[in-house]
């Protein structure tokens, strides 16, 4: 049985362990916050009797033998690498880190203390994904990708009266690039790599984030075009367009759907059952992997969360986006 303590007691925790709950060899052992009352209330929900409301007492902890860190962005790196030197497994989610140069913290620290780290991408461990990657050779030479996730953020109404949330607050590094965009980059590098050139725009809010973007991507034999917003809303689907045809997916953040529509005007819906929470599918990733013994995922990998960090650190810098975290 791994025993996971978690950190952060928000939405994103809740939803993690509606899946979790699924996954057999995954218990919740622990529960951190930075207040015992909010601790207590969140741990009193799931029946865990073990709180924390300091981190590096939990680290040393022999409570947990693995942790899911969800707290804001730019507490990432410092927490994992903290876990990480306390030999603890750990699930971070996305975005993994601020820049490119704390993914390479957090990686060294996995390395050298024999332990798992793997980015909390649900998406491309959800068997829709893997569907697309088992199916993709049928649309031919793959000549480009167009994908969106603009979702009109709850806290935006509250930042347009003068509050500035975490999630329009560059302390934390966050804004729509941070919190959305790598939901249409990651899959892109799981299925083509890295590509050759970045050209980046964005709109920029008084706060010093980006409300959302546009990034066109170059590769040798085909390109990409990506979209993400915070301030508007669409529910267009991604496209792979290839010569023989295009594979569509429904929902890029998490697929629910996906299909094939050939040149020849027929079509194949490539779709597979997908009955567990969404999370889950990563849940079961993640514990399987710590049961094998392996230090990364080959989905989540090591090299995938630097590609994607690196190229939103381009895109940062061709928009104008500095983090605090940049400048440690």
């Amino acid at each position: 049985m791994i025993r996971i303590g978690v950190i952060g007691t928000n939405w994103i925790t809740e939803r993690f362990l509606e899946g979790a709950k699924h996954v057999a060899d995954l218990s919740l052992t622990a529960v951190y916050s930075r207040t015992e009352e909010k601790a207590k209330e969140f741990a009193g929900k799931y029946g865990v009797s073990t709180i924390f409301t300091n981190l590096e007492e939990m680290a040393a902890s022999d409570a947990i033998d693995a942790v899911y860190i969800a707290s804001p962005n730019s507490h990432h790196c410092r927490q994992a690498v903290l876990f990480l030197q306390a030999k603890k497994h750990v699930l971070c989610e996305k975005p993994m880190a601020s820049n490119a140069a704390e993914v390479k913290q957090m990686i060294e620290a996995a390395q050298q203390n024999g332990v798992l780290l793997m980015e909390a991408m649900k998406s491309t461990i959800m068997p829709n994904f893997r569907s697309v990657q088992e199916n993709i050779a049928k649309i031919g030479e793959v000549r480009r990708f167009t994908a969106s996730f603009c979702q009109y953020s709850s806290r935006y109404d509250a930042y347009k009266q003068g509050t500035v949330l975490n999630a329009f607050n560059p302390e934390f590094s966050s804004g729509s690039l941070m919190d959305l965009g790598i939901y249409v980059l990651y899959p892109l590098v799981v299925l083509f790599g890295k590509p050759n050139k970045v050209q980046a725009t964005g709109t920029m809010l008084e706060s010093g984030v980006d409300g959302q973007g546009s990034i066109l991507l170059s590769y040798d034999d085909m390109e990409a075009v990506v979209m993400y917003s915070k301030i508007t809303q669409s529910d267009q689907p991604t496209e792979i367009q290839g010569e023989l045809g295009s594979i569509l997916i429904q929902k890029i953040s998490g697929p629910v759907a996906a299909s094939i529509q050939y040149r020849d005007g027929t079509a194949e819906n490539i779709t597979v059952p997908q009955d567990m929470p969404s999370m889950y599918y990563e849940a079961e990733e993640f514990v399987g992997l710590i049961k094998q013994g392996k230090m990364e995922s080959d989905i989540n990998s090591f090299s995938h969360s630097l590609s994607t960090m690196e190229i939103m650190d381009e895109a940062r810098r061709q928009i104008g986006i500095v983090f605090p975290a940049d400048r440690s």
